[in-house]
């Protein structure tokens, strides 16, 4: 607030203030009061009125500094009503009411979205958990009826059942906290679950896996791991190179600390691209090449999962080379990697 600005916006009570110690002046010259007194007479309004827009002018200075101040300091800054100080003036009044109303009525239309948001994502968990019993029936189906036909639908069956299990954990992601429970897991029991899930995707592409070192207990929520291992499981399969997929998987314990490794064989990823591989939604040029779609959720999704458990994930990759995704656990329930 410049004192500039504040005597531009009281410039009408200045004019007014000068017109009538002009006038008052101009009066007393038809009088004969002395000189000394028409001099008081119009030197004391002047000073008054002064003294008065100083006083006024570092009062709401004071005020509106307090006020930008504590907003600085604020992370939800729609509190700031909440936080002022009882105003002392009027207008001051009016600005705290006014944010009050405008943060009441914020608060109530994020509340109504937030319910939508929740029945939403209530009816997704459903519909999921729903589609699970026509894919349970199809692989029984399936699994009688044994033929290179049914190998085929079994394993589109599979990516449909990858898909509805990567939105259930994406509808469930902004919320894990409600959903999880950190514990001392056995790396190796996660990783054979990890293989398991995607031992046809892996048989049908003809990818080799192979598996030491990992007898090390972490501390994680075991199926969000699974999960995570999973997607990039995935990835490893979907872009391995034709017939000579190779994918290792191993652990490495360091200070305070266990790092999965799961390398791949398979077309890399170019090297502008790296950087940008957990954004939500990217692909980047492996995911258009023609017979290689891609969501783009799955490493977006690790990320934001390894955010939430505590865990660290990291990607290195050269072009026609091969992929080494590494995933940090911590040795015990109190270290952080937050930096």
């Amino acid at each position: 607030m410049s004192f500039g600005k504040f005597l531009k916006e009281k410039m009408g009570l200045i004019a007014l203030s000068v017109f009538a110690i002009v006038s008052s002046q101009i009066l007393l010259l038809t009088s004969k009061i002395e000189l000394w007194i028409r001099m008081y007479i119009g030197i004391v309004p002047i000073l008054c009125v002064g003294i008065g827009l100083m006083i006024e002018y570092y009062h709401k200075k004071h005020f509106y500094h307090h006020i930008q101040q504590q907003l600085q300091e604020l992370d939800n800054k729609y509190l700031l009503s909440e936080v002022m100080e009882k105003p002392d003036f009027v207008e001051a009044e009016l600005l705290k009411e006014t944010l009050q109303e405008t943060g009441k009525s914020m608060l109530e239309n994020v509340n109504t979205y937030k319910h939508l948001q929740e029945d939403y994502k209530e009816y997704i968990e459903l519909w999921i958990h729903e589609i699970k019993t026509p894919i349970a029936a199809s692989k029984m189906i399936i699994e009688n009826n044994k033929s290179e036909v049914t190998r085929s639908i079994e394993e589109e069956l599979g990516k449909i059942e990858n898909y509805t299990e990567q939105a259930l954990f994406y509808a469930r992601s902004n919320s894990v906290e409600k959903d999880y429970i950190i514990t001392k897991s056995n790396l190796k029991e996660i990783v054979n679950s990890a293989i398991l899930k995607n031992k046809n995707s892996l048989l049908s592409n003809k990818v080799s896996i192979e598996i030491h070192d990992i007898e090390e207990s972490v501390y994680t929520d075991s199926k969000w791991t699974v999960f995570m291992i999973s997607q990039i499981l995935q990835n490893s399969i979907q872009y391995a190179k034709q017939d000579k997929g190779k994918i290792e998987i191993y652990a490495e314990p360091k200070t305070e600390k266990i790092v999965l490794y799961i390398k791949d064989n398979g077309i890399g990823i170019q090297k502008g691209e790296i950087t940008r591989v957990f954004e939500k939604g990217f692909t980047g040029n492996n995911g258009r090449i023609t017979g290689k779609k891609s969501t783009g959720l799955g490493l977006y999704l690790c990320k934001k999962l390894c955010d939430k458990l505590g865990l660290k994930i990291e990607l290195d990759s050269v072009k026609d080379i091969g992929t080494e995704v590494r995933i940090v656990f911590p040795k015990n329930s109190y270290t952080n990697f937050d930096e």
